[in-house]
């Protein structure tokens, strides 16, 4: 074996550049190969940490260029990568979960074994110094006997709320808790043993469109090791909280291991009077202590050690470090582990066959779909309810997904999903037979501009081409107003208003659309693309997200930073009425040619729309004004960072005027699509609202 063991990713997904990063640091290996079906995912990630590029695993295996791989694909392709590659001599981390079952993980840990290579479960939170922490504590002591422990994740899950409803996740009820439940379990089975599961309550249930319901709330409870366990996982928007809390006969713990913070109660000898105060501050001085400790260590690192990014470091020294040193892996990570906690977790999905075990079918299909629409970007939020919206006018639809389900199973009649990839221009235009009006709605946001070049103006102009090829009548495409200047509070935007001539200083979202702009109105002009560009505002309305940046900055669920003093009009718009509006577009013979932006005729400020979820839903969100010449300051000296301290290439520095923008100053005249379209957005105040805030599930529940 090389003195640095040479590792590839298989699977180049968002998780692979935490394993990338996590990589970096973790001594004595190096990232030599990452594999995705997507050639161009695999070639970007592996060119930014000089690094070789397979589309199989065959080809990587075959290669020889590493001697273990961490997989990181969708989990029900987990058990046979890890199989084959196992099998092939490869040491294997697997990101959880690890199987979608006990037997499938007892068939990976077998395979090791037989193959004398180390397998390694990635339940990096086990990793975490602070946990660390906590486990000396309970070694040594120091929490007496415990006799109970809450173990949580409450994490708002937006997908289930608003979509894409394609992901594995959300295929089945069960998903959920194979998705996150390793986590909470595997903590379990790590501090007390082998878990017996003795009951679950499902709640909160949220319906996805086409696709039946799904819990939000899981509570499942649980012994091991004579302790009582509680296991809390809250998918609605709620305030931050993934925490371990253990009482026992002497103090009481809790790990806050999202933050990697630890503090623990202990009881005092003092007397009534001072018993409370000594108490009282002596929490205080351990979270005091706590943060301070997580400060200097993130401005020392330049955050390249926030919690998230210790536990995949903390883990990978572990599996690197048997096997360097031959010797058994820790028992936090091992086969006998991660088998432990899938069978716990089997067993609380078998308790799911009374309590809410998904019965729902999608109605059988007595005709085909005759499509003439195609909306591509129908499984995100826009698509999803352009699309019924089509449907509801009579039209039959195809949707481009990137799966060979979506979101719209209940109608089966008028709706046909087709998988196609939007790096496969014959296939799209393919796909366009018989179509007459194309909407595309895809955008794909990038870290760098070459990503934004690549993912979403060259896939832009490949969806352009595709309709010219196809003969399409109608092409719609769906802009941004954030390609706009809005900085000036005395600038009255309209269509003609145009982008500014060097949009390099400009953020990336605004700078790709408007890219995409350009070259669409070429060939347009060129080309005959039959071409109409929608511009929508501020997007509100059912099945839309509570936490939208483009009102401000949002800190969990519970409080945002305003763009700006939120004392301004926001240009928002119903999700329903942007819909309206692009069918019309589809429709008017006056429309091609023409752009559109879609905003609605409510004048509300930022602090009168979270005052009306506050007064309509009882929530009471923390708001704060964003001075936007700190922000861009603050931006400023962290572009400065990864440029030259991390060594990031492509860092874009914003502007002031980009940051000002984006509190949308200007003010915009929508008499075109009026005029043109007619276009009539809602405009009573009370029945915005009622669609905004009443109906629009913004809280999950």
């Amino acid at each position: 074996m090389s003195t640095a063991i040479n590792v590839g990713l298989i699977g180049a997904g968002y998780i692979a550049g935490w394993h990338a990063d996590a990589l970096k640091v973790t001594p004595g290996v190096r990232l030599a190969a990452v594999c995705d079906l997507s050639a161009s995912a695999a070639e970007g990630l592996a060119a930014a940490h000089g690094a070789r590029a397979f589309t199989s695993v065959e080809d990587l295996i075959a290669s020889g260029a590493v001697e273990a791989v961490h997989i990181l694909t969708p989990p029900d392709s987990h058990a046979v990568l890890a199989r084959k590659c196992l099998a092939a001599g490869l040491h294997v981390l697997v990101e959880k979960p690890v199987a979608i079952s006990g037997d499938e993980t007892a068939g990976i840990a077998s395979v090791a074994r037989a193959a004398g290579r180390c397998f390694a479960a990635g339940h990096n939170f086990l990793g975490l110094p602070g946990y660390q922490r906590l486990k000396a504590q309970i070694a040594r002591g120091e929490l007496g006997r415990i006799s109970s422990a809450e173990i949580t994740w409450a994490l708002p899950l937006a997908p289930l709320r608003s979509g894409p409803y394609g992901l594995w996740l959300l295929r089945e009820p069960r998903n959920l808790l194979l998705e996150l439940g390793p986590h909470l379990f595997a903590f379990a089975h790590d501090l007390f043993g082998p878990v017996t599961v003795t009951g679950l309550y499902l709640g909160k249930p949220v319906a996805l469109p086409g696709a039946g319901t799904r819990p939000q709330s899981w509570r499942i409870t649980a012994e091991a090791g004579g302790v009582d366990i509680a296991f809390n996982l809250q998918l609605v928007e709620s305030v931050d909280d993934r925490s371990v809390t253990l009482r026992g006969s002497s103090g009481l713990a809790r790990l806050d291991y999202a933050a990697d913070v630890l503090t623990v109660t202990h009881e005092n000898t003092a007397d009534l009077v001072l018993n409370p105060f000594l108490r009282e501050m002596g929490a205080a001085l351990g979270h005091l202590r706590e943060g301070i400790g997580n400060a200097v260590r993130q401005i020392g690192s330049l955050n390249r050690k926030s919690p998230y990014a210790l536990g995949f470091s903390g883990t990978f020294a572990a599996f690197y470090t048997a096997i360097r040193e031959g010797k058994p892996l820790d028992p936090r990570f091992d086969g006998v582990a991660a088998e432990a906690v899938m069978r716990a977790i089997d067993a609380a999905i078998a308790l799911m066959t009374d309590q809410g075990r998904e019965t729902w079918a999608p109605p059988k299909a007595r005709r085909r779909p005759n499509p003439t629409a195609l909306v591509i970007g129908g499984t995100g939020f826009l698509g999803r309810d352009l699309t019924r919206a089509l449907v509801a006018r009579g039209q039959d639809v195809r949707v481009l997904s990137r799966g060979a389900h979506g979101p719209f199973d209940d109608l089966p009649e008028r709706v046909e999903t087709c998988a196609v990839s939007l790096r496969d221009e014959v296939g799209l235009s393919g796909a366009m037979q018989g179509i007459d009006v194309v909407y595309n709605l895809a955008r794909a946001l990038g870290t760098t501009w070459a990503d934004c070049l690549e993912n979403d103006v060259a896939v832009s102009d490949r969806i352009a081409r595709a309709a010219l090829a196809a003969g399409v009548k109608r092409f719609v495409y769906t802009g941004t107003i954030a390609s706009y200047d809005m900085s000036n509070p005395r600038t009255v935007i309209t269509e003609s208003t145009p982008f500014a001539q060097d949009m390099t200083d400009r953020n990336l979202y605004a700078r790709s659309k408007a890219e995409c702009e350009r070259r669409l109105w070429e060939m347009a002009r060129d080309h005959g693309l039959p071409l109409t560009i929608a511009r929508p505002g501020i997007v509100v309305g059912q099945g839309g997200p509570l936490q939208h940046w483009g009102i401000g900055r949002w800190h969990g669920a519970g409080a945002v930073r305003l763009w700006g003093s939120g004392d301004n009009p926001l240009p928002f718009v119903l999700i329903g009425d942007v819909s309206d509006a692009l069918i019309r577009m589809g429709e008017s013979m006056a429309a091609p040619g023409h752009s559109f932006n879609l905003v609605g005729d409510v004048p509300l400020t930022a602090r009168n729309y979270f005052d009306a979820i506050h007064m309509r839903l009882g929530a009471r969100i923390r708001v704060s004004s964003g001075n936007l010449t700190a922000m861009w300051a603050a931006d400023a000296v962290k572009s400065a960072l990864k440029t030259y301290a991390l060594r990031r290439p492509g860092v874009i520095r914003a502007s002031l005027r980009d940051w000002q923008s984006r509190a949308h100053f200007a003010q915009f005249d929508n008499a075109k699509s009026k005029a043109l379209l007619g276009w009539q957005p809602v405009s009573n105040r009370e029945e915005f609202l009622q669609e905004a805030v009443d109906r629009a599930g913004l809280l999950g529940f």
